[in-house]
């Protein structure tokens, strides 16, 4: 029970701190490009990446990777919505915009996800 109710928590947070993120940058950079998603994507690759690396040798590792990396990353990113988002482009025929997109947020979030990792490593 302990297990659902840290992933759970944490999902909540993350799940409000993805719309509350989402809607703010694309009130700074409204663009056809879904951008608050983009942003928030890369982002949550960041935060897991340094989460993973940050209890990988801590003695609570399994409790804090449920609450931050499952719990909250999970619920933070939002691949679902990049997904649909990618589909309405394409549906609209942005054809470009959807190449563009879909390339800068793989390679992006890959990117961003090894930059945490090693950002949390270079601290121990």
């Amino acid at each position: 029970m302990k297990t659902i109710l840290m992933v759970g928590f944490g999902g909540f947070l993350g799940s409000l701190a993805r719309y509350g993120s989402a809607l703010w940058i694309t009130r700074i950079f409204p663009s056809i490009l879904p951008l608050g998603t983009f942003f928030v994507n890369l982002t949550g690759c960041l935060l897991i990446g340094i989460v993973i690396q940050a209890t990988e040798n801590n003695g609570q590792s399994s409790a804090w990777r449920l609450l931050l990396a499952t719990g909250f990353c999970g619920g933070f990113t939002t691949f679902s919505a990049f997904a649909q988002e990618n589909l309405r482009l394409i549906q609209e025929g942005h054809y470009l915009h959807f190449i563009f997109y879909t390339l800068l947020s793989v390679s992006g979030g890959i990117l961003a996800a090894l930059a945490g990792y090693l950002i949390a490593k270079s601290f121990q």
